[in-house]
């Protein structure tokens, strides 16, 4: 039952992505803001992703993480340039990785921190 709780989560994410991208037209009718809203939800799923899968590594491989999560913001790219109306862009994959890398750097200030707060438990006590 653990590889299902470990793995469902980023498997769900990489789905959500898949049928977002299979959808041909997400255009709000807002604009630039749309634009803006676009750009934001494809960092924050990619942060997402990342997390899930780091979670599914139990926290041991942000590197391998990072490196799934960056193939699969480009495989979803790929898929997008199959998809009519959609178009695949080599800038999504940055923006995408993007998102990964903010929750890379999140993941080493929070890991940093806890070191920090259990040194200063460790010569207190």
């Amino acid at each position: 039952m653990e590889p299902v709780s470990r793995y469902a989560p980023p498997l769900a994410v990489m789905a959500l992505i898949f049928a977002l991208s299979a959808t041909p037209d997400l255009s709000s009718g807002l604009g630039a803001w749309d634009v803006l809203l676009r750009k934001l939800a494809h960092i924050t799923i990619f942060a997402v992703l990342w997390i899930t899968l780091a979670r599914a590594a139990r926290w041991r491989r942000p590197i391998l993480a990072t490196v799934v999560a960056i193939l699969y913001a480009i495989s979803d790219e790929l898929h997008q340039s199959s998809v009519d109306g959609r178009h695949g862009s080599p800038v999504d994959v940055a923006i995408d990785a993007l998102g990964i890398g903010l929750a890379l750097l999140a993941w080493i200030l929070v890991v940093r921190r806890r070191a920090v707060t259990s040194g200063r438990a460790a010569s207190a006590g």
